[in-house]
């Protein structure tokens, strides 16, 4: 198969056993790229996580590539076809842990950023980087934190894309311009151990909360809006008792999650919760994490910038969704910037023999070129 730059700088990368948070010197091969063309390299290391940020220009407008280095662990290593750090190509597909999501995205984003360089030496604004190695784990010690920093310096970005892989089945037939936002709770429901015999002696927490619990999942908290689907409720892991069958649980735990539009808040749904626990007479307590807020760019430039480019390179009209789970995109957006994700097929994403369309590689890096050519040139 004919190598190119994309190619080329992706294997680099994918050979890189950079599992979160670890960054395995991936920011480091992209950082001495950029240096090469002008961009001003800074290192960021908040505990045990590596960020770059890296800047070519000083002034307005700022386009930042986003992304992140660190992959999800591969799972049982026999059932691969190839290693997973060891990048195979096979069939017109490359192979390995972080093909698709998102080391190929990242190679595209130095590679466009090196032919738009060449092209426009003096071109107007700034080109940024912000590459995190903690998007995979607790983001705690990633991207939020270079934005706090990048916020106190009142360092902005105008516009952001980033790699997610947001196409489903051709390249750049989805672009996501939202994300919905993500509250998770974990609630424990008081009862009585006792003898399930003497069940007068004993409180079931899974009896009481039984009630509550179906309403919450019929409720309709909304009805979405033009670009969000309604808000879901999920519950994901439920554990209560002993493991004995002649034993009344004492408790009940519960893990649920809310995926949420633009059309209600973090507190409006928490309120909501509580009063249909409250009216069931559910005795509980609940912790509550919020994952990330909602966020939405409306169509405007960037949306613009890249649908026009994607038709340029594949002929592909592009679809805004807001579909999928979150991503760091929810730490840049709250700074004011335009926020879009573009990247290759999702089809894979954290599975085991993860992989992505070699054919695809250099037309994402043209995709990148023509929206730095639409926004900067």
């Amino acid at each position: 198969m004919t190598s190119t730059a994309t190619l080329d700088l992706s294997l680099e990368l994918l050979r890189q056993p950079s599992v979160t948070p670890v960054d395995h010197t991936c920011q480091n091969i992209m950082a001495d790229r950029l240096a090469k063309i002008g961009f001003n390299i800074e290192n960021m290391r908040f505990d045990d996580v590596d960020n770059l940020w890296a800047r070519k220009g000083t002034e307005s407008p700022v386009f930042c590539f986003a992304g992140h280095t660190d992959v999800v662990p591969t799972g049982n290593l026999d059932s691969w076809g190839s290693d997973p750090f060891k990048p195979e190509i096979r069939d017109g597909k490359l192979y390995g842990r972080g093909s698709a999501d998102m080391k190929t995205a990242l190679a595209a984003m130095v590679v466009a950023s090196e032919r738009f360089v060449a092209k426009h030496p003096n071109h107007k604004g700034s080109i940024a980087f912000l590459i995190t190695s903690d998007e995979e784990g607790p983001s705690i010690n990633g991207t939020v934190k270079v934005i706090e920093t990048l916020e106190a310096r009142n360092e902005k970005m105008t516009w952001c894309l980033v790699g997610e892989p947001s196409s489903t089945n051709t390249l750049g037939d989805i672009v996501k311009n939202g994300r919905r936002g993500s509250l998770n709770a974990n609630l424990t429901v008081k009862g009585k151990q006792g003898h399930v015999a003497y069940p007068h002696l004993a409180i079931n927490p899974i009896h009481t909360a039984s009630k509550a619990l179906a309403e919450l999942c019929d409720t309709v908290w909304d009805n979405g809006n033009e670009y969000f689907p309604a808000t879901s409720f999920q519950i994901s892991n439920i554990n209560a008792g002993t493991g004995a069958t002649n034993v009344v649980p004492g408790t009940m735990n519960l893990l649920f999650n809310f995926r949420y539009s633009t059309e209600v808040t973090a507190d409006d749904l928490k309120a909501r919760t509580l009063e249909i626990l409250d009216r069931h007479g559910v005795e509980y307590e609940v912790e509550w994490t919020l994952s990330g807020l909602p966020f939405l760019t409306p169509v405007g430039e960037l949306v613009n910038a890249a649908r026009d480019a994607i038709r340029n390179v594949t002929g592909t009209e592009t679809e805004l969704s807001t579909s999928g789970g979150t991503s760091d995109g929810r730490f840049i957006a709250p700074t004011g910037a335009q926020v879009l994700e573009l990247g290759v097929l999702n089809a894979t994403i954290h599975q085991i023999n993860e992989h992505v369309n070699v054919a695809e590689l250099e037309p994402l890096s043209e995709i990148y070129e023509q929206i730095l050519e639409n926004l900067l040139a």
